[in-house]
């Protein structure tokens, strides 16, 4: 557990960024009602492969009649694959008994607008046109996912949703997903989320006080490493 003594915010001892994160880690989720009247599941890769399964699940569970993998090499998979992030999902995928014919794979992009872009790009190589996607993310990337598909996706009318592994807090953190790293990547992405509107990258989200408090008592004890 990471305690720093914050006693100038306020706070009396040391500090358990536990309570912060898990404001932070709830705020990302969008926990929207799921329709398995989606034309395909579309899972943005990383190094969390159980990501892979929910998604793979969720096609076999009958939403979706593709099952798409976008994701090459990132700045977190660098050396931990021997393949691009895609490809490692994907034979995941087809080991829990996925058709390879309904699998769609991107494995190029190295980040969230690249993943619009290049998959974009391969419906229209491929002669497809969906018109709605189930997005499947890590838990605290889905808010910034969705916020991103709304803006960047070319067609506006395409229906989107976004789900994850379904984890509380407290269950999520594991070997390849350390408690610190995940911490950090949520901090930088509620940043991503105040700045990128801005920048035309992402529609805007309301971000609550709390939400953005808890944020600042991070940052200040250390969780700084994936600012922008």
């Amino acid at each position: 557990m990471t305690t720093v003594n914050l006693e100038n915010d306020g706070l009396q001892g040391a500090y358990d960024a536990s309570r912060d994160a898990e404001v932070l880690y709830n705020y990302h989720q969008l926990r929207m009602t799921l329709d398995k009247e989606v034309d395909a599941v579309f899972c943005l890769c990383s190094l969390d492969t159980r990501v892979a399964e929910r998604a793979a699940q969720l096609f076999l569970d009958g939403y979706g009649s593709y099952l798409i993998f976008a994701g090459g090499v990132g700045r977190l998979t660098q050396g931990r694959y021997d393949k691009p992030e895609a490809q490692v999902f994907a034979d995941i995928a087809v080991g829990m008994g996925v058709p390879k014919e309904k699998l769609l794979v991107e494995p190029f992009s190295t980040n969230t607008g690249e993943n619009v872009r290049f998959t974009y790009a391969l419906l229209r190589e491929r002669g497809l046109h969906l018109n709605s996607f189930l997005l499947v993310q890590k838990p605290y990337m889905e808010r910034r996912t969705y916020a991103t598909f709304k803006k960047q996706w070319p067609d506006p009318n395409t229906r989107i949703t976004v789900t994850s592994p379904q984890f509380k807090w407290s269950e999520y953190p594991n070997a390849d997903n350390p408690r610190d790293l995940v911490i950090n990547i949520a901090v930088g992405d509620l940043i991503r989320i105040r700045d990128y509107p801005s920048r035309g990258f992402q529609i805007p989200q309301d971000i609550p006080d709390e939400v953005w408090e808890a944020a600042q008592r991070l940052i200040r004890a250390g969780y700084d490493s994936h600012l922008p």
